[in-house]
């Protein structure tokens, strides 16, 4: 269906795209480290793990549509709307300043990444040859992750500086910019349908794609570990006496930029089970170390370990989607993979919020629980790379 890869990566194309990224990953990250005491101050503590669940919900929803769409009507107008929800949704947290309001926004505001990622990883998939795909994926993030770590760094900066309302105007500006180039992109979807209420008609194989079932399950136990620290790290940095609350995402993220090229690079070589092990292990210390930090030193050693991890798993495991996946299912493919992950962070989010139940004594015990699914996800790709090497020395 698509055949517009060129031998190479580094195309304006791509580039464009990785800019458009950037602005989209930092509209919406800028706004995380500050969400939990502005949903305290309005008198919600008691739902911190309802600001990143809810809005994975969202997302996780919106994934077979945006993935179907993705398919049939074109991957920039997909990408575009999801940069559109977080043009919109800044605007409005200003306005709806109580409980309810605010959780409903959050709701809506999933939409976003529930949109954008899918066409983008499509997109990519259509215009990088095969064998350089895991390399392009760890580029693209790379892009995403500097949008994680400027994101929240900034965002604590302007609240602090100026007021909280003035973060989400920024937030919105962020992905009005983003939108503005994605209109100057050329869609790579070559049979094009008119959006009509039947490109909305999912069914069971539009929710999940089977043949990717190995990705999307490890991202699924991987990515609970990552709901946990969005949720609590900014209650942990200020018992730690850290007044930027986006300190952890900003390390997380500047050591998952490091790791990134190498480890797409890497996994187009040496196959993607074996570095996805890798993650896994990596993933499970970051845990145990945030875990039980008892000063800035660890805690900020437990985010390079983390971010490390993520480095690795992110390009990798949507690179391993994207090689299961074919022409004309690869919008739903990816989005089968981008619903687990909502899932896992969504799922995550909440878990860590009930056990923790507001008591810094409680942070050891979350994070041995989020360990847990990692060790989970390790002993599952040990296992089938022993049987894949099995069957193919039986072959």
């Amino acid at each position: 269906m698509q055949n517009t890869a060129s031998p190479g990566i580094f195309t304006l194309q791509f580039w464009l795209l990785g800019t458009s990224s950037f602005l989209f990953s930092s509209s919406f990250n800028m706004l995380i480290p500050e969400l939990p005491s502005y949903l305290s101050a309005m008198g919600g503590a008691e739902y911190k793990g309802f600001i990143i669940g809810l809005f994975t919900l969202t997302a996780g929803i919106s994934r077979p549509f945006s993935g179907r769409l993705t398919d049939r009507v074109g991957r920039v107008p997909v990408m575009a709307f999801g940069s559109l929800v977080c043009f919109i949704c800044g605007f409005l947290y200003p306005v709806f300043t109580t409980v309810m309001p605010f959780l409903l926004l959050r709701l809506v505001h999933g939409f976003s990444t529930g949109f954008k990622p899918t066409g983008t990883a499509a997109y990519i998939a259509d215009i990088i040859p095969a064998h350089r795909r895991g390399e392009a994926m760890g580029i693209h993030g790379m892009c995403m992750g500097v949008g994680s770590a400027f994101g929240p760094a900034i965002g604590s900066m302007i609240s602090q500086s100026f007021s909280i309302n003035a973060l989400f105007y920024t937030s919105s500006l962020f992905a009005l910019m983003s939108i503005v180039i994605l209109f100057n992109m050329k869609e790579t979807l070559v049979v094009k349908e008119r959006l009509s209420v039947k490109a909305f008609q999912i069914t069971w194989r539009d929710i999940f794609e089977p043949d990717v079932f190995s990705p999307a399950f490890v991202t699924f136990l991987a990515y609970f570990g990552f709901g946990a620290v969005a949720t609590l790290s900014p209650d942990f940095s200020e018992h730690l006496g850290l007044t930027n609350r986006g300190i952890y995402f900003m390390v997380f993220t500047l050591f998952s930029i490091l790791i990134r090229f190498v480890a797409g690079k890497l996994s187009d070589r040496k196959g993607r089970i074996p570095v996805t092990i890798a993650g896994c292990s990596i993933l499970i210390i970051s845990m145990i170390i945030t875990g039980y930090a008892d000063s800035v030193f660890l805690f900020v050693t437990g985010a390079a370990f983390f971010g490390i991890s993520m480095g690795i798993l992110s390009p990798v495991l949507s690179a391993w989607t994207v090689d299961l996946s074919n022409d004309h299912n690869r919008g739903r493919a990816i989005a089968s993979m981008y619903i687990s992950l909502e899932a896992g962070i969504g799922l995550g989010a909440f878990l860590s919020a009930a056990v923790f139940a507001n008591k810094i004594e409680n942070l050891p015990l979350v994070f041995m629980i989020m360990a847990g699914f990692a060790a989970a996800a390790l002993i599952y790709t040990i296992l089938l790379y022993r049987y894949k090497r099995r069957a193919s020395r039986v072959i």
